[in-house]
């Protein structure tokens, strides 16, 4: 699979270092939110699998130990498809559609998957370290919004490789 034939031109490429400081910054942001209500989080729901470490690191943040999966996916043996398969439900959260239940995800890109969770679990508080333009409506909170052409190069996603020059990538002298 080439990421320019599925309309992506650019890469992001995330650190864990960086990683980690904008899952702290997402667990700040949720603390104040949630504070501000006079509330508090049951616990999370991390979908798997791109939500599983931010997950586990905003629970640390907020002092939460029950964290729940919700399995999904867009992808199959022949690529993407535009159907979402929950391989497996967030059954902690489900008696009370997730009324207050923090979702984490790691990214919100066309919003697919993030409407059928939200489907799933519609009360409970969404939230993601980035969001597409496209995808950003299904999320109550991001960290850091990218461009819809955006590839994101998570750190389980990449091994330390030599890297080209961008007039190399752009075909320039």
């Amino acid at each position: 699979m080439t990421t320019e034939t599925h309309g992506y031109t650019r890469f992001f490429p995330v650190s864990w270092e960086e990683l980690h400081r904008h899952c702290k910054a997402l667990a700040w942001r949720l603390h104040d939110s949630v504070q501000s209500k006079g509330g508090k989080y049951k616990g999370v729901v991390a979908v798997t699998r791109g939500g599983m470490v931010p997950a586990a690191i905003v629970a640390r943040e907020l002092k939460l130990r029950v964290i729940e999966t919700i399995s999904c996916s867009l992808y199959d043996e022949l690529g993407r498809n535009d159907k979402v398969n929950v391989l497996k439900p967030a059954t902690a959260a489900l008696p009370d559609q997730g009324e207050d239940w923090l979702i984490i995800d790691d990214l919100v890109d066309t919003g697919i998957t993030a409407k059928a969770v939200r489907e799933i679990l519609p009360k409970a508080h969404f939230a993601t370290i980035y969001a597409k333009p496209s995808g950003r409506p299904m999320v109550d909170t991001y960290i850091t919004e990218v461009s819809q052409d955006t590839w994101i190069l998570f750190p389980w996603d990449q091994e330390a490789v030599m890297s080209k020059p961008i007039a190399d990538l752009r075909g320039a002298d």
